[in-house]
């Protein structure tokens, strides 16, 4: 198979990211799922129809998140343990990523578009000027009908070059959003997670019991050269069983 034409469109963000997303499709249900270890870089820069320094930069960002592991004089060696973990909470997956991963159809509703001024930690954290415009998308997100997150996120308005924002389908996942209308690609987060017991109103929306709590992730997404450009806090229920790797670099 080769994903060469797919890679090569002007808006497919960085290379390696996409060749590291394919990789780990294979490693979890594709070529690879049964195999021990990955083929040489020269042979997978050939399946994959990219270079040996793209392959060699998705490598290097595969083992880093613990899945394979290069041993000199074996090669790259497949962890399964690791691969075969869901909901990984260090790894930077899309929720609706992680509704699928557990069988259930993803879907939302309850959306509502607004510009805000940026103020308060939004200024520092997307590094902006104080009353820089943001769009705010807020949106309930089910799982197979059952209401699982309820997400807010902040977009520098600047980065949507498109007078009427309100017509993107705000349902579909922000980070597609913001690689197919602003060509960027969110390659690394930083995620403050906190167990919290969440506003009324979100609570009402998610069909809360009294003593049910939330999971608070709020998330700076960044671009290439660690450029800041999407602040997020969502609201997950217990529908969420998060795994995390704990790895010394």
């Amino acid at each position: 198979m080769n994903y060469l034409h797919e890679l090569s469109c002007p808006k497919s963000g960085l290379m390696s990211n996409q060749i590291s997303a394919q990789l780990l499709h294979e490693l979890r249900e594709g070529q690879f799922a049964a195999a021990d270890r990955l083929p040489s870089e020269t042979a997978l820069a050939q399946y994959m129809g990219v270079s040996r320094t793209v392959i060699r930069d998705a490598l290097s960002d595969l083992e880093r998140e613990g899945l394979v592991e290069r041993v000199r004089g074996i090669g790259t060696v497949i962890n399964h343990t690791i691969v075969k973990l869901d909901n990984r909470l260090d790894l930077k997956e899309e929720y609706y990523d992680l509704i699928h991963a557990l069988g259930y159809e993803s879907s939302s509703d309850n959306i509502h578009l607004r510009t805000e001024p940026a103020s308060g930690n939004m200024v520092e954290d997307l590094q902006l000027s104080e009353n820089d415009p943001l769009i705010v998308c807020e949106k309930r997100v089910l799982a197979g009908g059952r209401p699982v997150i309820y997400s807010i996120d902040y977009i520098p308005r600047n980065l949507i070059d498109l007078e009427d924002y309100t017509g993107i389908d705000w349902s579909q996942p922000v980070f597609d959003i913001l690689e197919r209308y602003c060509g960027i690609v969110v390659d690394s987060s930083i995620c403050r997670v906190r167990a919290i017991s969440g506003p009324g109103n979100i609570r009402k929306l998610l069909e809360l019991k009294e003593e049910d709590a939330l999971l608070e992730l709020d998330e700076v997404g960044r671009g290439k050269m660690g450029r800041p450009v999407l602040f997020s806090i969502g609201y997950y229920t217990d529908f969420f069983d998060f795994t995390m790797l704990r790895k010394k670099i």
